[in-house]
């Protein structure tokens, strides 16, 4: 039996990076899962490597910023495997200068993915929670459900260059920690991940030249080499984070190991504190 065996999670940005790494280990330990990307090839190709384990998966491809699509995530995991049981909010991206050069669109694009969509996320989610944790209550049992936000060490400690990443990441730990008190009569622990140096194309170098769009603009990924190696230095464990390492909390927090763990933030940095 999996930590999560006969679980079914919602995972966002799992098409590639960390959120990936969740789904597989999600999936490795007993849960069928949503495999959500912005593009339709990493969410598929996600999920056929995972059904080709024996476990299931199911792509659901779409921006979780469409004010439309939370509804669309959600009945796409009870049409799919009848159930839900965690939601995993990791979609995200940086779009990084200092504040004098900051434009009101790079502010709001990114508290819109990080802070706004999992908010209409869990709110989409909420009227099913909240009837089956009637119907568990009728039937006489308790049955914990799973939220788990992914933030950074940026939203706890703040990172130069990034005030509206930081402010973004920050108000997910917020969202987290009055949700935990809201959703704690139905049964839902609502806890937040805070990751710290993970290999992603977010921390790979920008000379490599990886890129995603919004609207008509490209954005640059990745951070100067020369940046890279000295934050490498400062890590108290000597490496950036796997995939695997960044899933490893989640997994935990998705278990019913945490059956008594809710509004807390767990820091998955290597010891990194910026």
């Amino acid at each position: 039996m999996g930590l999560v065996e006969g679980k079914v999670a919602i995972v966002t940005g799992s098409g590639r990076g960390a959120g990936k790494g969740i789904a597989t280990m999600l999936a490795k330990e007993g849960a069928s899962v949503i495999i959500n990307d912005l593009d339709a090839e990493p969410a598929e190709e996600t999920a056929s490597e995972i059904n080709a384990t024996g476990a299931k998966a199911a792509a659901c491809p779409g921006s979780v910023t469409d004010k439309e699509f939370p509804d669309k995530l959600i009945k796409k995991a009870i049409d799919e495997f009848g159930k839900l049981d965690i939601i995993v909010n990791n979609a995200g991206f940086g779009w990084d200068t200092v504040i004098q050069k900051m434009t009101d669109e790079m502010w709001y694009a990114v508290m819109d993915i990080h802070t706004a969509a999992p908010f209409r996320i869990l709110r989409a989610a909420a009227p099913y929670f909240k009837d089956m944790a009637k119907k568990d209550k009728a039937d006489g049992k308790r049955v914990y459900r799973k939220v788990i936000n992914i933030s950074s060490i940026g939203g706890l400690y703040g990172n130069a260059g990034q005030v509206n990443y930081s402010a973004a990441k920050a108000g997910q730990i917020g969202l987290s920690k009055a949700l935990a008190k809201e959703w704690g009569r139905y049964n839902v622990n609502v806890n937040v991940v805070a990751y710290g140096f993970i290999q992603t194309r977010m921390t790979g170098t920008i000379e490599e030249g990886q890129s995603f769009k919004i609207g008509d603009k490209e954005i640059a990924l990745g951070i100067p080499s020369a940046n890279l190696a000295a934050i490498s230095k400062m890590i108290p464990l000597g490496r950036a984070g796997t995939p695997e390492d960044a899933a490893g909390p989640v997994v935990f927090l998705a278990s019913h190991l945490a059956d008594y763990i809710t509004g807390e933030v767990i820091a998955c940095s290597g010891g990194l504190v910026i």
